[in-house]
């Protein structure tokens, strides 16, 4: 345990009496389990909201769970880092996963989840058709994730931020390899697609929440690798977005951009919110060069003989190349 991770005794007196109470600790078991909303809870503890929330508030006051807003709903997890998040992750590892009261609770919760997937995949049905037709224009979906793959094979990496995730497949690909992953979308829809292809993969330790890629509520030097896998196409301004993703770059960590090449396709925009028809080489990499980054690499891969696709897709790799130490004069977001 590290310094950070100690608590005092007022707060850690406080800690144990938030969870030492039979709804508190029934609620982070659940949370431990997946991020709920005060509505999944009530569901599956069958309490009244006023009553939910009043403990969910304990458990945040004494650092046990975090909140976060996404629109109009509120969800909660386990808190990631500090002495309260130790406390929480000792108490779950002590209790019985087979004990009656959290064997029930967790069917209620696998209820909760399967009514979640539903809506998720009515979702997916409804715009599947749009999906599709987009995705025959360009290189598959199989070769571009091949070639993210090799483009970061150079070394491993514990923590990962998709910004711009949608239906979450960057962190998917790569969640059985790292510590934390974290996807970030305005979209309310796509974060429910991500939390079901999570939830279905079992990655507890890969999450999504709503989040502005201008603004990111994230500290600086906060992730060793950053994506931005087909997102600048929809931005007005690619060049604040990169160098907000810089931004939470750690000393040695690297940013991968993957996007169109320029195209003609101008249906894309009329009909498909495209700000951008796809990207030169020299663009990103400028952009990367003005965020401080050295860019490594770019690679693109054309639709292949035959195909219908008509768009090619590049790669970008960057680095931050700082010696491995935090700079103080870099921005710090709460």
């Amino acid at each position: 345990m590290t310094d950070s991770e100690l608590l005092g005794f007022d707060a850690l007196n406080a800690a144990l009496k938030a969870a030492g109470e039979e709804t508190r600790l029934r609620v982070l078991a659940l949370l431990g389990e997946a991020e709920l909303t005060v509505s999944d809870l009530t569901d599956i503890l069958r309490q009244s909201q006023p009553r939910i929330s009043r403990h969910l508030k304990l458990l945040a006051e004494a650092g046990l769970i975090e909140r976060f807003r996404e629109g109009t709903w509120a969800f909660f997890r386990l808190s990631e880092h500090g002495g309260g998040a130790e406390v929480a992750r000792t108490l779950l590892e002590r209790l019985n996963p087979a004990d009656p009261t959290i064997a029930r609770d967790r069917a209620r919760l696998d209820s909760v989840r399967s009514a979640r997937a539903a809506a998720a995949q009515a979702y997916f049905r409804a715009h599947a058709a749009e999906w599709d037709r987009i995705r025959k224009l360009h290189v598959t979906d199989e070769a571009v994730e091949d070639a993210i793959r090799v483009a970061l094979a150079d070394k491993p990496f514990r923590s990962l931020l998709d910004l711009g995730t949608g239906t979450g497949r960057m962190l998917e690909l790569f969640g059985r390899e790292i510590e934390r992953g974290l996807g970030l979308d305005l979209s309310l829809d796509m974060l429910l697609l991500a939390r079901d292809r999570l939830e279905r993969a079992d990655l507890k330790h890969c999450s999504v929440r709503q989040g502005d890629i201008y603004d990111l509520p994230l500290a600086n030097d906060s992730f060793d690798v950053v994506i931005l896998h087909q997102v600048l196409h929809f931005l007005d301004d690619g060049a604040r977005a990169i160098k907000e993703a810089a931004r939470v770059l750690r000393p040695g960590g690297r940013l991968l951009v993957v996007d169109f090449a320029p195209h003609e396709l101008e249906f894309l925009r009329e009909q498909h919110a495209h700000r951008r028809l796809g990207f030169p080489p020299e663009t990103v990499t400028q952009w990367m060069t003005a965020s401080g980054l050295e860019p490594v690499l770019h690679k693109s891969l054309a639709p292949e003989p035959g195909s219908d696709g008509k768009i090619a897709v590049s790669l970008w790799l960057a680095r931050d190349d700082r010696a491995l130490m935090v700079q103080p004069n870099r921005r710090e977001v709460a």
